[in-house]
C-alpha cells in the first residue's frame, strides 16, 4: 500500500525552511551518500552545532528518492520513552484505533513502504530511540532512519557522522568565511541593511572565533549584536553552551542521559529580565510546545501574576528572544501562539498540579464546539489522523502518572479523565488509553474521580472496537458508582455498556439501555454525553430493525438539543445517522445532503471515524442510485482513512454489510476492471482534495 501524494509531490511533513542554510555542502553530500548505502544514519555533535537544520535540509533534498516521502519526528518535547511509538504514528498519516501494541501497528504500517524517518533530538531518550529504531528497521526493510543526537544510538550498522562547527577565519580574517556570512545574514534579519564592511569585519571575525563557529551561538549573538557590544553579545551567546554541558544525570540504563530540560533546550538568561517576566517565564515552562494567551492566563495567573499583566509580560519576553510569537495563521488560536526560543525557564515557580488540572477541567467545557471552531489541540490546516497532541498535554499528564500518588491525591485520574474530549473526538484514543490505564493502576481508591476515569477508559476502548475490554471497565465503573452513590457516573457506565452491546450485535440490550438513559434525562440538565450517545444508539437500532420513522424522531430530538446549545460535534454524528436512515428509505438525495453536512464538520474536527463513515454513506448512496464510478472513487477515498484507523466500520455488523453491498452494486454497474480503476483513483487522491470534492454537491453524480 502506498502513501497518498500531496499535491503531486512526494508525501511527507517536513517543515518549511524559514532561513537560509549557510555552508554545509560537504556535509549534505556525505549525508546523502550514507543514506543511500546504509539504513541508519545519525548526525552527532555538540549542542548548537546545527544537527537538526542539517538533517531537515538533507531530508528535503532526498525526499524525491523515497516513494512514500520523508517524515519529521521532533522529540525534544517528549519526556517519556513509552510514548515514542505514538509520537511516530501521529506524525505519519496513521491514527490507529485498534488495541494492538503501537509498535506492532507501526511495524505493519511501514513494512512495505519506502520512506525516510527523521528522528530529531534523541539524546534524552537514547535507549528508547535505539530500541524503537532497531525494531522498525527489522520490520520495514525499505525504511531509512536519519537521526540527530549528541551521541550515537548504537544500532546495528548505524553510521554516525560527526557535525563540526562552521569553519572560522584566522585572526587576520583570512580563510573560510561561512561563520562570518552566517553572522552577517542573521544580523541583517534583525537590522535591515546590515552588511559586512571594512569597519566592522574585524569585530565580526572576532565574534565568530570566540564562538568557535557554533551556528546556534552565532545566531544568538547576531540577534543581540545591533543592541549590544561585542563582549556582551559573545557572553550571552556562549552561556547556553557552558550550561548545557553541566546539567547531566545518569539514567536507569548503562548510558549517560541528559536531564529532560537540558536535552532539548539550552539555557539562556538574557540580562535585564524583570521579576514579573522571570516569574511568568518559570511558570510557562509547564508548556512543552506552543501555547496561546488564554492558556497562559488560565495556568499562570494568580495574585502574584494578575491576568491583565500577562500580555505585557509576554511581550517583554518576546523582546528578549525568550519567547517567539507565531501569527494566527500558523496557530490554532485566533490570537496567535507563543513558543520558547532556545531557552529554558529559571528553576522553581512552576505552576502547581492543581492549577494545571483546573485548566484541563475548564477545557472540558469547550467540547461543545461552534460550527466555525476547531477542537482544542487541533490545527485547522492538517489532515485527519495527522494532528498531534500538543506537547503540553503530554507534559501535564506525564508527571502525574510517574509515581504512586499520596492518599487522597487523584490528580492523575482527574487530568486524564478531564481530557476525554481530546482522546475521543480528536482521535488519540490509544494515547488516552495509555494515560488512563496507568493512572487507574496507580490510584485504586474508590472515588468519584476514579469512577469518571473508568468510564472514560471504557469509552476509549469501545470506540477502538474492543467491546469486551470496554465492557469490563464499564462494569467496574458501575460498581464504584453504586458504592459511592455517584449517579452521573452510573449513567455514563450504562452508556458505555450500551455502546459495547451495539458493537457485539446485541441490539435488544442496546435499545433497552438507550431507552432507559433517555427516559431519565431532563431538559433542564442540559447536554450530557450519555444521553446523546443513547439517542444515537436508539437511531442505530431502529434503523437496523427497519423502524426508520422512530430513528428519525430520535435524531430530530438530538438535533434540537444540540442546536439549542450550539453543539456541533455530536450534531454532525446526528446528520450522519440521519443520512443512513434516509438511505434505508431509498431517499438518496437527502442521504447525500446529510452525509456531506456531517463530512464537512468531521473534516474540520479531524474526527477520522466520522470522516470515514460519511464517505461510506456517500458511496452507498451513489451506488444505490446507479452511480458506480463515483461510488468506487468514494470507497477508495474512505479506505485511505479506514487504513489509518484499523478495524473498518469499528466492526459494527450493519455498517460492514452496508459497505459490502455498496461495493457489490458498484461492480455490477461498471464492471470489475472499471471499478478497480476508480477505486485506485480515489485511494491515490490527496485526502483533503478528495474530501473537498466529496463535499461538493455534484460529486456523487459525476
Amino acid at each position: 500500500m502506498r502513501l497518498m501524494k500531496m499535491g503531486g509531490r512526494p508525501a511527507g511533513n517536513l517543515p518549511p525552511e524559514m532561513t537560509s542554510l549557510v555552508g554545509r555542502r560537504g556535509e549534505l553530500a556525505r549525508i546523502r551518500r550514507l543514506c543511500r548505502e546504509f539504513r541508519m544514519v545519525t548526525l552527532t555533535g555538540a549542542a548548537g552545532v546545527g544537527k537538526t537544520r542539517l538533517a531537515l535540509r538533507a531530508a528535503a533534498r532526498m525526499r524525491p528518492a523515497y516513494a512514500d516521502g520523508a517524515w519529521y519526528i521532533p522529540l525534544s518535547a517528549l519526556d517519556q520513552g513509552a510514548l515514542l511509538p505514538y509520537t511516530i504514528a501521529e506524525a505519519l498519516p496513521l491514527a490507529d484505533r485498534t488495541t494492538r501494541p503501537m509498535m506492532e501497528v507501526l511495524g505493519e504500517y511501514l513494512a512495505d513502504r519506502h520512506l525516510l524517518l527523521v528522528l530529531d533530538t534523541c539524546e534524552h531518550l537514547i535507549d528508547d530511540c535505539a530500541r524503537t529504531a532497531r525494531a522498525l528497521l527489522v520490520a520495514a526493510p525499505r525504511l531509512t532512519i536519519l537521526a540527530t543526537s549528541r551521541r550515537p544510538l548504537d544500532v546495528p550498522d548505524e553510521q554516525a557522522l560527526i557535525i563540526e562547527p562552521l569553519p572560522v577565519p584566522d585572526a587576520r580574517g583570512e580563510g573560510p568565511q561561512e561563520a562570518v556570512k552566517l553572522l552577517a545574514e542573521r544580523a541583517a534579519a534583525v537590522v535591515p541593511g546590515f552588511e559586512v564592511t571594512d569597519g566592522n569585519r574585524h569585530q565580526l571575525v572576532r565574534i565568530c572565533r570566540h564562538l568557535e563557529g557554533l551556528p546556534l551561538a552565532i545566531e544568538l549573538a547576531a540577534a543581540r549584536l545591533p543592541q549590544a557590544g561585542r563582549r556582551r553579545a559573545v557572553r550571552a551567546a556562549r552561556r547556553p553552551l557552558r550550561a548545557a554541558g553541566r546539567r547531566r544525570r545518569r539514567s536507569a540504563g548503562s548510558r549517560p542521559a541528559l536531564a529532560p530540560g537540558a536535552a532539548h533546550r539550552d539555557r539562556v538568561e538574557p540580562p535585564a529580565v524583570r521579576s514579573g517576566e522571570r516569574l511568568l517565564w518559570a511558570r510557562a515552562s509547564v508548556f512543552a510546545g506552543s501555547f496561546d494567551d488564554r492558556a497562559v492566563i488560565e495556568v499562570c495567573a494568580d495574585r502574584l501574576l494578575p491576568a491583565d499583566a500577562i500580555p505585557g509580560l509576554l511581550a517583554g519576553l518576546v523582546d528578549k528572544s525568550i519567547l517567539i510569537w507565531a501569527p494566527p495563521r500558523a496557530a490554532a488560536s485566533a490570537t496567535g501562539c507563543w513558543t520558547r526560543s532556545a531557552s529554558t525557564a529559571p528553576a522553581g515557580c512552576a505552576p502547581s498540579a492543581s492549577r494545571t488540572s483546573c485548566a484541563a477541567a475548564t477545557a472540558t467545557t469547550t467540547w461543545r464546539w461552534p460550527a466555525r471552531a476547531t477542537p482544542p489541540g487541533s490545527a485547522p490546516t492538517r489532515s485527519p489522523g495527522t494532528t498531534a497532541p500538543p506537547p503540553s498535554t503530554r507534559t501535564c499528564a506525564s508527571p502525574s502518572t510517574s509515581a504512586c500518588p499520596p492518599p487522597g491525591d487523584h490528580g492523575a485520574l482527574e487530568l486524564a479523565a478531564a481530557l476525554w474530549f481530546f482522546w475521543y473526538p480528536c482521535g488519540f484514543l490509544r494515547e488516552g488509553q495509555h494515560y488512563l490505564e496507568r493512572a487507574l493502576e496507580l490510584d485504586t481508591e474508590a472515588s468519584a474521580v476514579r469512577s469518571r476515569a473508568l468510564w472514560v477508559c471504557a469509552l476509549t476502548l469501545i470506540v477502538q472496537g474492543d467491546a469486551d475490554a470496554g465492557m469490563a471497565w464499564a462494569t467496574e465503573c458501575a460498581g464504584v458508582a453504586e458504592e459511592l452513590g455517584d449517579a452521573p457516573a452510573a449513567l455514563a457506565a450504562q452508556a458505555m455498556v450500551m455502546a459495547a452491546a451495539t458493537i457485539r450485535g446485541d441490539l435488544p440490550l442496546a435499545l433497552a439501555l438507550a431507552d432507559s438513559l433517555v427516559a431519565v434525562h431532563r431538559p433542564e440538565q442540559g447536554l450530557d454525553l450519555p444521553t446523546m450517545l443513547a439517542r444515537l444508539g436508539q437511531c442505530h437500532v431502529h434503523t437496523a430493525q427497519g423502524r426508520i420513522e422512530d430513528a428519525i424522531r430520535a435524531l430530530e430530538e438530538l438535533c434540537a438539543e444540540c442546536d439549542e446549545h450550539g453543539e456541533r460535534w455530536m450534531r454532525a454524528y446526528a446528520d450522519l445517522f440521519r443520512a443512513q436512515a434516509e438511505l434505508a428509505l431509498g431517499r438518496y438525495e437527502p442521504a447525500q445532503r446529510y452525509a456531506r453536512a456531517s463530512l464537512e464538520l468531521k473534516h474540520r474536527l479531524h474526527d477520522s471515524i466520522g470522516i470515514a463513515l460519511a464517505l461510506d454513506v456517500l458511496a452507498c448512496a451513489a451506488a444505490a442510485s446507479g452511480q458506480g464510478e463515483p461510488a468506487a472513487r468514494l470507497l477508495g477515498l474512505a479506505q485511505q482513512v479506514w487504513d489509518t484507523i484499523g478495524r473498518a466500520q469499528i466492526g459494527i455488523h450493519e455498517w460492514v454489510e452496508a459497505r459490502t453491498r455498496c461495493e457489490r452494486q458498484a461492480r455490477a454497474a461498471i464492471g470489475d476492471q472499471a471499478y478497480g480503476t476508480a477505486f485506485r483513483t480515489g485511494y491515490d487522491t490527496g485526502l483533503d482534495t478528495g474530501i473537498v470534492q466529496a463535499i461538493d454537491s455534484g460529486t456523487a453524480h459525476r
